[in-house]
């Protein structure tokens, strides 16, 4: 069910000389200054240059958002989680990744600035992203969005709360469309062939993925909360159709891909992607290598046959 970008197998020759040239993407979470957490986890990359039409600042009960519209009526609505392991990254951080979806795909994007751990551990940040979606919806018009026509996005530590959400709102509402899961963050175990084989030296490491799980959860937090551990849910019958990406040498790899696998085993309809010769955040590397424009292009085309209109009948 996964499918592979290509048959490489070797880590894409220009991400070998990025990491090569910035140690720091390589340094344990656990000893890197907090002032540069933030940067160290977020997109690498140029800053954003894709123009876009409207870009409109709010807040949810406290909770910043920004809004992204291209220059044409919008085919749906995205509301967006950014990553950084539950501990760092922003909706400025992730402006462009945002502003590119927006203009590929056709659709408002609204970009969630929810709360970070360790001040605020689960389930705050997914509180804060449900709430944000219920809003997003209620005002789509304001945007010029079709509220009936709705996805959840996010890359790592925002796939997790995009999938979170999904399995929540198909309780609470309110109703999704699709879901797109980046490179997600999924099991707070992480033990898999992946987590052991990429766990050091390709951007993320499998020590810093444990110290966020401990950081988003706390001492008390339960491990194997669904709306956490997203595996490890009951039942995903009913959850909206999913494109999952991952990245060959990303320790979030095997997890990504297991998830992919759970959903489509419950008749969910899943589309698995794997890009090879990639490593974790390469969504936000639009400047260093082209699978970061074909990873747009794959979510755009998803999210235009998931949120356009449904075709009339005959």
């Amino acid at each position: 069910m996964t499918e592979p970008t290509n048959d490489e197998g070797v880590l894409d020759p220009e991400v070998a000389a990025w990491l090569e040239a910035n140690p720091m993407y390589g340094t344990p979470l656990e000893v890197l200054d907090p002032e540069i957490l933030e940067l160290a986890r977020g997109p690498v990359g140029a800053p954003p240059t894709r123009d876009i039409a409207r870009v409109h600042d709010d807040e949810v009960d406290g909770i910043p958002v920004r809004a992204y519209r291209h220059d044409g009526p919008p085919t749906g609505l995205v509301v967006y989680f950014h990553g950084g392991g539950f501990v760092s990254g922003s909706v400025e951080a992730w402006d462009g990744t945002c502003r590119r979806i927006a203009k590929a795909a056709g659709v408002v994007v609204v970009s969630v600035d929810y709360r970070l751990a360790p001040e605020h551990r689960f389930p705050i940040p997914l509180d804060d992203c449900h709430a944000a979606l219920a809003w997003a919806v209620a005002n789509a018009a304001d945007f010029g969005a079709d509220g009936t026509r709705v996805a959840v996005a996010g890359d790592s530590a925002g796939g997790n709360l995009a999938a979170a959400v999904a399995l929540r709102s198909r309780v609470e509402g309110p109703a999704l469309r699709a879901q797109v899961l980046v490179y997600p963050v999924i099991s707070p175990k992480c033990a898999t062939p992946s987590m052991d084989e990429n766990g050091e030296g390709y951007l993320l490491t499998a020590s810093a993925m444990r110290e966020m799980w401990a950081w988003y959860l706390g001492p008390d937090g339960d491990a194997n909360d669904a709306f956490a551990a997203v595996d490890t849910a009951a039942d995903y019958t009913g959850l909206p159709p999913a494109i999952v990406l991952t990245a060959e040498y990303d320790p979030l790899r095997d997890e990504g891909e297991h998830y992919a696998s759970v959903l489509d085993g419950f008749d969910v309809d899943t589309t698995a992607l794997r890009y090879d010769g990639m490593l974790h955040g390469f969504l936000g590397m639009r400047e260093i290598v082209p699978e970061a424009d074909q990873a747009v292009a794959a979510i755009a085309a998803f999210l235009r046959a998931r949120l356009g209109p449904s075709p009339r009948p005959r």
